[in-house]
């Protein structure tokens, strides 16, 4: 565990389809005992888990917050931090789950449907219903039990593989050929006995995969799953701000000229003479392009493009900032009227 400033952290993708609560965030603000730190991803400083308990300290007036580091890939980060709402803090609402569950099942196709329903908390069926009617989920052949063991979906075709290689490795141990057949010890053990007994590996008995799924398909659909769909593509598109308009973009400018935190500090100045330049010709850049010659056409689009990407980076950054420091603050480019 370490202490950071809260200014250095970002926002991070919550499971959280309407965000964080305000109110849960209020009741932490109030508590006297200490938080216990949140989790971040090292690598881009977002946080993981423990967005509300950073906005309480924020609110709180702490400058500093208690942190430990998770250093793996981002949907590793999105298991975290589906499986720490579950077990503890404002538990996700059951939409929250079911758009979890449908990334995690398209993220990790190999984790059994057992498996996605400890991490999401809902019931394996519904795991099971919710992966069929996702399309981008791949096929596989073996999933992934809570226990870490690999499982092939099809035990015939499990069957096959390992009578095949224990032909061509009548030496291997029972731990070699499970680990090339993608099977359980056990099932090795069967298929020798059988092929000892001079049976065919396959058991007419097992079912295969297709029928399996036919069976799991007269499941009745769980209820709201459709929305769950809807609500995991909303959540997953990237929220776009609708444009200002020229008043209200001029009311956001005498207001922060009249600033003080601004004015009086001098990388502030800077920004704010940027800004004020910017506002005075950017009304006339529009009807000057009739007047580019075409051999600059290319050069100067692309620098309006190169200058356009700089002003959204500073303006995603200041979203990333704002989303602690002042996540239910009045936006200045809110209209006057």
């Amino acid at each position: 565990m370490v202490t950071i400033p809260i200014l250095s952290l970002r926002a991070g993708e919550s499971p959280r389809l309407r965000g964080e609560d305000k109110r849960h965030v209020a009741r932490l603000a109030e508590t006297d005992a200490p938080l216990p730190p949140i989790l971040v991803d090292r690598r881009t400083m977002r946080v993981i888990d423990g967005m509300h308990r950073l906005m309480a300290a924020s609110m709180r007036g702490q400058d500093t917050i208690d942190v430990e580091f998770f250093d793996g890939d981002p949907e590793e980060g999105f298991l975290r931090a589906v499986r720490a709402n579950v077990t503890h803090g404002l538990p996700l609402s059951q939409a929250d789950r079911r758009a979890a569950t449908i990334r995690i099942v398209a993220a990790h196709p190999r984790l059994s449907d057992r498996t996605i329903a400890e991490i999401t908390g809902l019931g394996a069926r519904t795991v099971a219903s919710i992966r069929r009617s996702t399309d981008s989920v791949p096929e596989v052949a073996a999933r992934i039990g809570r226990d870490g063991k690999v499982r092939p979906l099809n035990h015939e075709e499990g069957r096959q593989r390992t009578a095949e290689f224990i032909a061509s490795n009548p030496n291997a141990s029972l731990r070699e050929v499970a680990r090339a057949a993608g099977v359980s010890p056990g099932t090795v053990r069967a298929v020798r006995k059988r092929l000892e007994r001079g049976a065919e590996a396959e058991s007419s008995e097992s079912r295969s995969n297709g029928e399996a799924e036919k069976d799991a398909a007269r499941l009745e659909p769980v209820a709201g799953e459709a929305d769950a769909v809807t609500a995991a593509k909303f959540g997953a598109e990237v929220a776009k701000s609708p444009g200002v308009d020229h008043d209200v973009a001029r009311y956001a400018l005498e207001k922060l000229l009249r600033d003080p935190s601004l004015r009086h500090n001098e990388q502030g100045r800077r920004l704010l003479r940027l800004i004020q330049h910017t506002a005075a010709e950017a009304k006339d850049w529009l009807g000057s392009t009739e007047a580019v010659p075409p051999h600059c056409l290319a050069m100067i689009t692309s620098l309006a493009r190169h200058f356009s990407e700089i002003w959204l980076s500073l303006a995603e950054e200041l979203d990333d900032r704002a989303a602690i420091a002042d996540p239910w603050g009045v936006r200045p480019v809110d209209d006057p009227k």
